[in-house]
């Protein structure tokens, strides 16, 4: 593999959701510590799953890794670290200001941009304080910063000021008041990215155009903040051995070669390895030392075993929302799982049956224009373009509370409006109005992956407080996009999963905390199933028999113990592009004439 060859102390694993940037990091983590190095390997993901991949409980302490000698590993936990970023600015201020002035500042650093930077502040740590990670040759992350983070550390220290001259807006004022006493650490960090020496950073995507798209992307967009050592794996390649025997398998690959060959320009100069996709799923020490080898032979299943299934299909979900005749359908998960085609598929349906639909994205990722490919009576789409409502929403704080400053307090507040919480409160802006429209028609709603989407879902939250804390004495009827959300004869929400164990408990926990914000998920979409596939023409590919026999425990799981209803989608033999394909994602009848 050419990204681990000379590699530097650190290495980022980074990439659209549900690439397997994790199982690489861990598989990366085992080689280096069989070379008799030392090494810490740290995720900077809310929604890590490292503890699950090894079977133990790391949590927010390095943790040695029992069974595997030289590894330790670390889980950053971004609402401890949120916790002590609050304590470490309010502490010093409380009983000195009035109690009012105390909450309005713990209000301000409530919000989910606070969690952001302060794992970031605990990040940065590790990239620049010797004392932390001496003991280790190398530290390895999964999940990298992003640019955007980056720029937001470059940021120059006149916060201090502005602040107590009072020229401030509700952005991220509050959660970057911490940052004056860290700046030396950060311009550090920064330094230490952009060495090439000691930093490398690895894209992980999927030999498919949506996720080789969103690695150039972010290729050009880390390259522009000085990470220029960069290297490229394309994970889960569909064996051509196996495409030589099966009508599924050979599908598969001669889509993924065409998107291969299709790839954007930036990423050709990269250096680059390919993974193949493996029958097994990647959780344990057995599968991960096996993981960058390039063997893809599957274990032997029974030869004439059925993959016995018995699950509802999308279309009948989408019977009993069309019921409602109108209301806000939210396809929810973590990325790569398939939200966008499932949004898709759900709208076409719900306007085949003749109702007015709105289909709509919040993912900056997302091509629904794309994946439609075409138009439908009573379908609209829309995207929520992040860069585009930003901008007017600056345009709008400049115009009003930029008025009446002088010019140095005018250009603070344009330093301001570029971090990116200002983004989270434009989006939800766009968001709140596409939510009223699901009163008079259905919208349907593509989120972002889940931790983008739970950034939404905070910013809703803090809305819907505010407008309580306000009008809750007044005797005023009001109602927030949050009371809608957790209505549930306004809105359903879907979680889009894989058939595979990280995606299904990543779901789950999805789950949880919507259920702490008031949100009852109603129903999981279990999407391309190699199991479901099956139904229609029998799989003589082991790789894919193999992977077909592992789903059926997941499927289980779901439906015994996550779902109080769920549906079933087979993986199709071509890509699910168009009006013809979407009608018939909703089906459990794959095979394509």
């Amino acid at each position: 593999m050419k990204f681990l060859k000379d590699p530097p102390r650190f290495l980022f694993f980074t990439g659209k959701g549900g690439v397997g940037k994790t199982s690489i990091a861990c598989a990366t983590a085992l080689e280096l510590a069989a070379q008799n190095k030392r090494v810490l390997l740290v995720s900077t993901d809310p929604a890590s799953n490292v503890g699950q991949v090894f079977g133990i409980r790391i949590g927010n302490r390095i943790t040695v890794v029992p069974e595997v000698a030289n590894l330790s590993a670390l889980e950053i936990d971004p609402q401890a670290a949120a916790q002590a970023y609050r304590d470490r600015i309010v502490g010093p201020v409380r009983g000195v200001l009035p109690d009012a002035v105390v909450k309005g500042i713990e209000e301000q650093l409530s919000g989910a941009c606070t969690t952001e930077i302060a794992a970031f502040d605990e990040f940065t740590a590790l990239l620049t304080d010797a004392v932390l990670t001496h003991d280790y040759a190398h530290v390895i992350f999964d999940t990298a910063p992003t640019g955007h983070t980056i720029r937001m550390l470059q940021l120059p220290g006149a916060w201090s000021g502005f602040l107590e001259e009072g020229k401030g807006d509700a952005s991220c004022l509050g959660p970057l008041a911490g940052l004056e006493k860290q700046r030396t650490q950060y311009q550090a960090a920064v330094a230490a990215l952009a060495d090439p020496l000691r930093t490398r950073l690895v894209l992980v995507a999927r030999a498919q155009a949506s996720t080789l798209r969103e690695a150039a992307r972010t290729h050009e967009e880390l390259a522009g903040t000085g990470m220029s050592q960069q290297y490229l794996v394309v994970n889960g390649v569909m064996p051509a051995t196996e495409g030589e025997q099966d009508a599924l398998a050979g599908a598969i690959c001669a889509r993924e070669q065409a998107a291969l060959q299709a790839m954007p320009a930036v990423l050709l100069a990269l250096p680059s390895d390919q993974i193949a996709l493996k029958a097994f799923d990647l959780v344990g020490l057995a599968a991960l030392r096996r993981l960058l080898t390039q063997s893809a032979s599957a274990q032997a299943v029974v030869a004439d075993e059925k993959i016995a299934i018995d699950a509802p299909s999308l279309s009948q979900l989408v019977d009993d929302i069309a019921a409602d005749g109108h209301g806000l359908v939210m396809l929810m998960g973590k990325g790569g799982v398939g939200k966008t085609t499932l949004a898709a598929a759900v709208a076409v349906q719900l306007a085949q049956r003749g109702y007015p639909v709105h289909l709509t994205t919040s993912d900056p990722a997302a091509h629904l224009v794309e994946t439609l490919h075409g138009s439908l009576e009573r379908l609209s789409v829309s995207r929520i373009d992040p860069h585009e409502v930003t901008a007017q929403y600056r345009a709008q704080v400049l115009a009003s509370k930029g008025a009446a400053l002088d010019a140095q307090g005018r250009a603070v507040l344009e330093e301001d409006l570029r971090s990116p919480c200002t983004e989270e409160i434009a989006v939800f802006q766009a968001f709140s109005r596409v939510i009223r429209e699901a009163g008079r028609k259905f919208v349907v709603m593509d989120t972002a992956p889940t931790g983008h989407t739970l950034l939404l879902l905070d910013a809703t939250g803090a809305y819907h407080r505010d407008v309580v804390r306000q009008m809750g004495e007044s005797g005023m009827h009001f109602t927030t996009p949050m009371m809608q959300l957790q209505d549930p004869r306004q809105t359903k929400v879907l979680l889009v999963t894989l058939a595979e164990k990280t995606p299904v408990l990543e779901a789950s926990n999805l789950q949880a905390d919507l259920r702490r914000a008031g949100i009852e998920p109603w129903a999981w979409v279990i999407n391309n199933s190699v199991a479901a596939s099956s139904l229609s023409a029998p799989l003589s590919s082991p790789l894919l028999r193999q992977r077909a026999h592992n789903e059926r425990v997941e499927i289980e799981t779901v439906a015994a113990r996550h779902a109080t209803r769920y549906a079933l989608v087979p993986l199709l033999q071509e890509e699910p592009v168009g009006l013809k394909r979407l009608l018939q994602v909703a089906s459990l009848a794959p095979a394509l004439n």
